[in-house]
């Protein structure tokens, strides 16, 4: 492929959407938020435009304001979406989802840009935006499922100990089945496009093991910091539930 990624035509891409088609028929069909799904894949498209005029525009820039911008608008998004699931404690523990996407994020971008890759400057963008984009979004995936989960089984009567060791293990879930089925049932993103541009597999596989401890720290220590840090409002908020049936 003498190095370089294939440009893909218009034509082309729009060939990848026919088996997307019968998907979206079948949610209709069936009743399954047809328009939910139509809605994402509308939101997706535009998204991944606006996106690649945007980075365009990053990496030319080559500023550390302009970075420090761009993952601040990455915290905020992250942990705002990470509470979707659950609308009525959203603003509640907002606070607490952005301090652990943060914390837990910062730590492991910053071990990653410095320690590991040891960028020059710090805050090259063409490593730092799509790094920091795996890693608010897995956090904010943990942080989803750990905050859903620790509501359902605290309205359910559990304790709150028992309550987190068992969102904390479902927020990982995902993740772990990942790590495991890595190298034998899929090949990651990373590791594939690298390999689509021409990198030897042997440092693709390198940069891949990079990311998957990177996400697991920065997922794995979101999701445990949003349980820690949420316990007082979760416990008050089962006080009110409880006062409210009563």
């Amino acid at each position: 492929m003498n190095g370089n990624v294939e440009t893909i035509g218009f034509f082309n891409l729009a060939l990848a959407f026919l088996p997307v088609f019968p998907v979206l028929y079948i949610c209709y069909r069936w009743q399954v938020e047809p328009g939910k799904a139509l809605y994402a894949l509308g939101r997706m498209l535009i998204q991944l435009l606006l996106i690649g005029y945007c980075l365009n525009f990053i990496f030319a820039a080559d500023r550390s304001w302009v970075i420090i911008l761009v993952l601040a608008v990455m915290l905020f998004a992250s942990s705002w979406i990470s509470l979707t699931s659950l609308e009525a404690q959203r603003r509640l523990l907002y606070r607490q989802a952005l301090a652990a996407i943060g914390l837990a994020g910062g730590v492991n971008l910053f071990v990653i840009a410095v320690g590991v890759l040891e960028l020059e400057p710090w805050y090259s963008p063409r490593y730092l935006v799509p790094l920091a984009g795996m890693i608010f979004a897995n956090a904010m995936n943990t942080v989803s499922l750990a905050a859903e989960r620790m509501a359902a089984e605290l309205a359910a009567g559990h304790a709150y100990d028992k309550a987190r060791a068992v969102a904390f293990r479902a927020s990982l879930i995902p993740l772990l089945n990942s790590l495991l089925a890595v190298g034998l049932v899929s090949l990651p993103g990373m590791m594939t496009g690298q390999i689509l541009s021409g990198v030897s597999p042997l440092i693709a596989a390198r940069y891949q093991i990079m990311v998957m401890a990177m996400m697991l720290g920065a997922a794995g220590g979101a999701s445990a910091l949003f349980l820690l840090f949420s316990r007082a409002a979760y416990l008050g908020w089962r006080s009110t539930t409880a006062e409210a049936r009563e």
